[in-house]
């Protein structure tokens, strides 16, 4: 699954000036951060900004292997991350909004079969509509 949405990642010439751009102005910004808290690598990072964003416009095909890492790291953390998440929103909203329901005896899907009943209809109240109701649906 992982391995053919890395091969599917869009390469072209657009989009790899795209990536050059953005990776160099994340590199220029952490540059200027080191700039203002002194760091003495801060000039590596500006020059490596500007390397990256030349090279984007003038030899995009240079950073296609560097594309392909990137996305490839993105997709990873990507497949990790919405695990991670899905899992803490099951049990931290879903599991509790259960035990509530069960504690309350609430059956939100009343799947209780009887078998005297004919059918499972729910009729409505007949009721005439206006044009406010179908103005306010809800």
């Amino acid at each position: 699954m992982l391995i053919e949405e890395l091969k599917n990642i869009n390469s072209n010439t657009k989009e790899l000036k795209k990536f050059g751009l953005t990776i160099g102005i994340v590199l220029l910004i952490i540059s200027a951060l080191m700039f203002y808290y002194s760091t003495e690598l801060r000039l590596h990072f500006g020059i490596a900004g500007l390397i990256v964003i030349v090279s984007g416009y003038l030899f995009p095909k240079i950073l296609i292997p560097f594309q392909k890492i990137w996305m490839g790291i993105a997709l990873i953390l990507g497949f990790i991350m919405s695990r991670i998440i899905l899992t803490f929103l099951f049990y931290l909203v879903i599991t509790p909004i259960s035990l509530i329901a069960r504690l309350a005896k609430k059956d939100f899907l009343d799947l209780s079969i009887n078998k005297s009943k004919e059918s499972y209809w729910s009729y409505r109240e007949k009721k005439e509509y206006t044009k406010v109701d179908t103005e306010r649906q809800f």
